[in-house]
């Protein structure tokens, strides 16, 4: 227990951390796609200092052996997010190698080279199940080769020998198909423009002939206003599905011809499909399912009965699960909590017993120096209910001057379709340990709250979220938990243009930070792939009436209403983001003499990847908080220009 007596009292943003901006650039190894086949568990691992490349590892035992060498990057591009890219099966292993869009099979054991069984080039492959019956992989195809504006994608079938048969075709999208345990049908997803999948998918299902080809193909569930996620088979052959007809993404099944509720819950057992192969339930016998789930914003654990529909808590430490495999009484999960950034981990059900196989950072900071955020829900503008997680300042050598209240930081989520978890993030952990206050905010539009909750947001972006939250900071303020002269609000991205949005059209925060910020909204339609290149439709306005609302909408036309300190950061070979937002930006509030400093980084495009990158922006955003409140400065900070600031 942390002895309080002898804290050191000192200005919020100046105390001392071991969480350096070096240790936050340092990161984590991006851990993604648990499998478990045959009592192997295998996963794919970020190799940092070798350019970000994917590789898989598999757990034998006690032994981890890397599967897939160097130049070999195992990952796809399909939908241009991706995931989905390995499988094992039986005696191999199969993967798309992202340097060639290659499909490679590998022997299980790791002997041998990875052999190519696909042409690549423009074609990609994604989401692969083993057709045993046929000798061949069925999988989302996207064919780039044509030429034209959008990719052509379709369900397809890539033979032993590398011939590709196109199964099912006229849909826009694809996903999860499914065989059956006895192989003799085929489940799958699909959807069109202009919806995303979290808004309207179909649910398909069809005969496997004799000949491979699909027959008696039917549309069993879902439409333009039900979204279904993950179709899994049963072992005894009934198919499962998560779908928000309820207003939740609740579990059913398929049986008899009849859609039935599985585990009716104001809970959420699905989420948007952002990338392929995403899995939060599996099958520990017909009847049995261990499935993970979201309330408030929390991920459990959970024992269902497929029958009763009753559920039976798993005890684990995790508040975050966002992936889960299931073989016998073994469950294998990516998992995270306040004080654990995320890991993969297996469960023994039979025993309880929890063993971590890998961690995405090795050497955490002691716990007393990190904040455990609390879920909060706060009221917002008519009459909704916001979800946020507040971070309070934690540091166990200072605390706050006597009546001092600590300034605060709110973030918003990128996406916008996405939601903030309360999984470690060291890079919310640099703020906290220093004195300042963060208020991680999933606002209307989030998912992990229901489609209502999520559907708040169309045609409200830039509304919305923004809203919920200058009502977030505002809670905190009426509670005197919170500095109301020190509430900064920073973003990157969409979450920039929330930042932006806070910043011209409300007058709560005193200071903000934009990362590569969106300024001006048509400028994203212009460089939107196929995927996303609807979206702003339902965020923002039909094409019809879009000009008119990007116009109202984007900072860039409203930069007279910028009026509180800020500073930019901005890539200087960003495509999606290009300099010149930022600088109309910076230009406008230099010659209304309001403080702005401009942060320029060669070699960064849309995100910032290198170390040295990372370093530099924080610490320039630490300085320009402390310049602008009038907080002492430590000498080791390097100085950052800020124009228009008063002596």
């Amino acid at each position: 227990m942390t002895d309080t007596t002898r804290k050191q009292a000192a200005p919020c943003g100046t105390w001392t951390s071991p969480i350096t901006a070096a240790v936050v650039a340092a990161g984590a190894t991006p851990l993604s796609q648990v499998l478990l086949d045959g009592g192997d568990v295998f996963w794919l691992a970020g190799r940092a200092s070798e350019g970000g490349r994917n590789t898989l590892l598999r757990r034998r035992g006690g032994q981890v052996d890397e599967l897939t060498p160097a130049p070999f990057n195992v990952r796809t591009r399909v939908h241009e997010y991706g995931g989905g890219a390995t499988l094992v099966a039986d005696s191999h292993i199969w993967f798309s190698n992202f340097a060639d869009n290659r499909v490679y099979r590998l022997d299980r054991a790791g002997s041998g080279e990875p052999v190519p069984v696909s042409a690549g080039g423009g074609e990609r492959w994604a989401d692969f199940v083993l057709d045993r019956a046929h000798r061949r992989l069925i999988g989302v195809r996207e064919d780039h080769s044509a030429g034209g504006t959008y990719p052509d994608n379709t369900l397809g079938a890539l033979g032993a020998d590398g011939t590709v048969t196109v199964l099912v075709d006229g849909n826009d999208f694809y996903s999860s198909p499914r065989i059956s345990p006895d192989g003799k049908h085929l489940a799958w997803l699909s959807w069109d423009h202009p919806r995303m999948p979290w808004q309207g998918t179909e649910l398909w299902l069809a005969e496997i002939g004799d000949d491979g080809t699909l027959l008696d193909g039917r549309l069993i569930a879902g439409g333009a206003d039900e979204a279904i996620v993950q179709p899994e088979w049963s072992p005894d052959g009934t198919l499962h599905f998560v779908s928000d007809r309820s207003g939740w993404w609740n579990l059913y099944r398929y049986e008899h011809g009849v859609v039935l509720p599985v585990c009716p819950r104001a809970a959420e057992f699905g989420g948007p499909h952002w990338v392929f192969g995403n899995s939060m339930y599996g099958f520990r016998s017909a009847t049995e399912i261990v499935c993970t789930f979201i309330e408030d914003g929390v991920s459990k654990l959970a024992r269902l009965d497929a029958r009763s529909g009753h559920l039976t808590p798993i005890a684990t430490p995790y508040e975050q699960i966002s992936e889960l495999k299931i073989e016998g009484d073994t469950v294998a999960l990516l998992g995270g909590a306040p004080t654990l950034a995320a890991e993969i981990a297996c469960i023994d059900l039979a025993t309880g017993q929890r063993d971590v196989l890998a961690r995405s950072i090795e050497q955490l900071p002691d716990v007393s120096y990190l904040s455990v955020p609390q879920s909060i829900r706060y009221p917002s503008m008519n009459g909704r209910t916001a979800y946020a997680f507040f971070y309070p300042p934690t540091n166990r050598d200072f605390a706050p001057q006597p009546g001092e209240l600590p300034p605060l930081m709110v973030i918003g989520h990128g996406g916008p379709t996405s939601m903030a978890a309360s999984t470690l993030k060291l890079a919310t952990q640099f703020w906290t340990s220093r004195g300042i206050a963060v208020l991680d905010v999933n606002y209307g539009g989030s998912t992990g709250f229901g489609r209502a909750y999520r559907d708040l947001l169309k045609g409200q972006w830039g509304v919305v979220d923004v809203e919920d939250c200058v009502a977030g900071a505002q809670h905190l303020v009426d509670n005197d938990l919170v500095d109301r002269e020190r509430l900064v609000i920073r973003g990157g991205s969409a979450g920039g243009l929330t930042t932006l949005c806070a910043l011209a059209f409300h007058d709560v925060f005193k200071a903000g930070a934009s990362y590569y910020g969106v300024s001006d909204l048509k400028g994203l339609d212009a460089d939107s792939h196929k995927f996303e290149s609807h979206y702003n439709e339902y965020l923002i306005a039909p094409k019809e009436s879009a000009d008119r609302v990007y116009a109202e909408r984007s900072p860039i036309n409203h930069t007279d209403k910028l009026h509180r300190p800020m500073i930019f950061f901005q890539g200087l070979d960003d495509k999606v983001v290009p300099p010149p937002q930022s600088e109309v930006m910076v230009s406008a509030l230099r010659a209304r003499g309001v403080p702005v400093a401009y942060i320029t980084l060669a070699g960064e495009g849309h995100g910032f990847r290198k170390a040295d990158s990372i370093v530099r922006t924080l610490e320039a955003e630490l300085y320009f908080y402390l310049r602008v409140f009038g907080i002492p400065v430590p000498e080791s900070l390097p100085a950052v220009e800020i124009e228009n600031l008063p002596a």
